[in-house]
């Protein structure tokens, strides 16, 4: 399964709601948060690529090739999305955000499993409750082409594109709180406080 499989880290957004700064390099545990998605999602791909659109140098030195958008303006995660799949030579690529440090270690496989049951499905996307989690996606290469047309159209909306293209929901109720992600500087000080405690329940 994992060589079938690139998984896609997307750190390319501008972080607005913590004040413009590159998520991917907060401080966490005195690491950086995209270290701590990288620990998690690696060993679960065949592959892996890093979205980033600035401090491109500092992403590439983590070892792993690094993709920008084509896209101008940071036009979202389908961006980043966009440019994983131009970039990966596997046929499936899977996409994490950078900001998630307790994402499933058992991702993958679900959602790979999901699209084994429904094979004509071109993508997957994980749910807790009634909660979409969009940019936590398994997704074909054959998806590139229409993706292309969306975005060249101007449109940036994930989950009108899940649905136009036939997205399959597959459910996590039973990690939520795995996905859980830092938006402000308060939610990555309480989990600054907490993520040992945290690390125990999903490593």
């Amino acid at each position: 399964m994992e060589n079938t499989i690139t998984g896609l880290i997307l750190a390319g957004g501008q972080g607005r709601r913590m004040g413009g700064a590159d998520k991917g390099l907060l401080m966490l545990d005195q690491r950086p948060l995209v270290e701590h998605v990288i620990a998690r999602l690696r060993p679960q791909v065949g592959a892996l690529l890093i979205n980033a659109n600035r401090h491109l140098e500092r992403y590439a030195a983590f070892g792993y090739p690094v993709v920008s958008d084509t896209f101008d303006g940071f036009a979202g995660p389908l961006a980043g999305l966009h440019a994983g799949l131009s970039a990966a030579s596997t046929p499936w690529v899977v996409t994490v955000p950078c900001d998630s440090p307790m994402l499933p270690l058992d991702l993958v496989a679900r959602l790979y499993a999901a699209v084994q049951q429904v094979p004509q499905a071109p993508l997957v996307v994980a749910k807790t409750g009634d909660r979409l989690h969009p940019v936590f996606a398994l997704a074909h290469r054959r998806v590139l082409p229409d993706l292309t047309a969306y975005l060249q159209n101007g449109d940036r909306k994930v989950g009108l594109w899940f649905t136009r293209i036939g997205g399959v929901e597959v459910p996590f109720d039973d990690q939520a709180d795995a996905f859980r992600n830092i938006n402000t500087q308060s939610d990555l000080d309480d989990l600054n406080q907490r993520s040992p405690s945290l690390r125990k329940i999903f490593s």
